[in-house]
């Protein structure tokens, strides 16, 4: 299979997903849909039978931190660790496996402390690791784990213990100044881009912490990088940057047309993990927390005049907030700004902040994956608003633009879970958490599509599939019939992802 450009492809037969319509020919041509009716004559195009198939528009993850998750593969797998100990553990074997003379930098990702009787101690990874410099990335990204020779190594004094927010933020943007062997970069990078490809995304908003990404992803594609659209964030560290050189949200980076400028990320709270999501409300906790309601990062004045600035310079903003008090600082910023983008993963809400969300036509950027990660750990935390967590159906219902995403590495880059979440709020055999809350599966298939409808004037990003998994639409308050229609969208099988009418993944 090539990549090369294909200008004028028509796929003949297919049948829509989730309608009853009979099969229609699609003519992709100039990387829009030209035109979709039954029996296009071919008109020199290259002509693909997929009679027997169900096409849905191109899938996108909103939210995916790409260098992260490509590095995954080449990392120590730390996920499900009971405590340090484990942790250490898995570090120290991994060292053992590896060349003794080797003193390269050493990753590992996925620890969660939430649950964890003892904290990570830096003199502990350094028994461990020696002169080796080390870093271990938590699950949820927001704390890191270094050993000394690290710290050294990026001109920063030790410290005693894990580093996390803003501090650890700093660090991890710093990682790419680390030796890097380019092939294992590129080879990595290739590999997750098949595999989203294969899973039937076209399309990504990349919020990795990392310099200068706007200018990364044209080099990457030109090198050959381009089964997806991409849209690079830029930080805070890097908006004068971005400003001076005016990139503006949407503009065009490249000479495919794959990569768009995206939005500015601040990251203005925590997370429910590391007991740092921004909340109004203490966590529920028997430990003594330094900061119990969390932690905000920036305030609502500073995060509008950030805002604003971003929004002068044709910048729209994507801002995380996962506590309800971050949320309603973030609407305030949004509206005393005037500032248009959206609220990143919005875990936990007040439902009388979402009719103003969607006054000011502000996106939930939501990865619903993460409520099979985080139920157990917000019963223990948040048992108080746990209704009110991952509430995807009643920012719906209040008119409030669903985006769905991944958060990739955090969970999987996986569109057909995180649809399959939303759906089914279970992963086991519990009942469905907070079933109140869940979507329809095309409801949401719409938000996994970045707005298209295979409709003419389009974009050419198809995806073929062997079954339909939309057929049927359900109940969501029907436990038995959502938990079918997920285990109907996991096994989904994709036959054929067409990118800007170029075949990017065939299976």
């Amino acid at each position: 299979m090539s990549t090369t450009s294909t200008p004028h492809l028509l796929l003949r037969g297919v049948r829509p997903a989730g309608s009853d319509h009979e099969p229609v020919d699609l003519r992709l041509r100039d990387g829009r849909v030209a035109e979709r009716g039954p029996d296009l004559p071919a008109k020199g195009a290259e002509l693909l039978d997929v009679s027997g198939t169900w096409a849905v528009p191109g899938l996108w993850d909103q939210h995916v931190h790409m260098g992260q998750w490509a590095a995954l593969g080449r990392r120590v797998d730390l996920a499900d660790t009971s405590g340090p100990g484990e942790v250490l553990a898995r570090v120290r074997a991994h060292l053992d496996a590896g060349e003794p003379d080797d003193d390269s930098l050493v990753e590992g990702f996925g620890w969660r402390l939430g649950g964890w009787a003892d904290l990570p101690s830096t003199a502990a990874l350094d028994e461990v690791a020696g002169s080796r410099p080390v870093v271990l990335i938590s699950g949820d990204c927001h704390g890191g784990w270094l050993s000394s020779a690290a710290y050294r190594a990026l001109g920063v004094e030790p410290h005693p213990g894990h580093v996390d927010e803003d501090e650890w933020f700093a660090l991890w943007a710093r990682l790419g100044e680390l030796p890097q062997n380019p092939r294992a970069v590129h080879a990595a990078f290739d590999r997750v881009l098949r595999e989203a490809a294969a899973r039937g995304v076209v399309g990504i908003t990349d919020l990795e912490h990392a310099t200068g990404l706007w200018r990364e992803w044209p080099r990457r594609v030109a090198a050959g990088l381009d089964r997806l659209r991409v849209r690079p964030a830029t930080y805070p560290t890097t908006l004068d940057d971005a400003l001076a050189e005016g990139v503006r949200t949407g503009d065009v980076l490249d000479d495919l047309g794959l990569v768009t400028m995206g939005p500015l990320k601040v990251i203005s709270d925590g997370s429910l993990n590391t007991r740092t999501a921004w909340c109004c409300e203490p966590f529920v906790t028997d430990d003594v927390l330094p900061d119990p309601r969390g932690k905000s990062n920036v305030g609502p004045e500073e995060l509008a005049q950030m805002l604003r600035r971003a929004a002068a310079g044709g910048l729209q903003a994507a801002v995380h907030a996962i506590g309800d008090a971050a949320l309603a600082d973030a609407l305030d910023a949004f509206e005393a700004s005037g500032a248009r983008g959206s609220i990143e993963h919005a875990q936990l809400v007040r439902l009388e902040d979402l009719p103003r969300m969607a006054r000011l036509g502000i996106a939930a950027s939501v990865q619903p994956a993460h409520l099979l990660d985080d139920r157990d750990v917000t019963d223990a935390l948040w048992p108080d608003r746990a209704d009110r967590c991952f509430a995807l159906a009643a920012m719906r219902d209040a008119g409030v633009e669903l985006r769905l995403g991944s958060d990739a590495p955090v969970a999987p880059l996986d569109p057909w879970e995180g649809m399959a979440a939303a759906v089914h709020r279970s992963a086991d055999d519990r009942a469905p958490w907070v079933p109140d809350q869940a979507i329809t599966p095309l409801q949401a298939l719409a938000a996994s599509t970045d707005g298209q409808h295979l409709q003419v004037g389009d974009r050419a990003d198809v995806v073929l599939l062997a079954s339909d998994p939309f057929a049927t639409e359900v109940d969501p308050r029907d436990g038995a019939a959502t938990a079918e229609a997920a285990a109907r969208l996991r096994e989904v099988r994709v036959s054929l992802t067409v990118l800007g009418g170029r075949v990017t993944h065939e299976g």
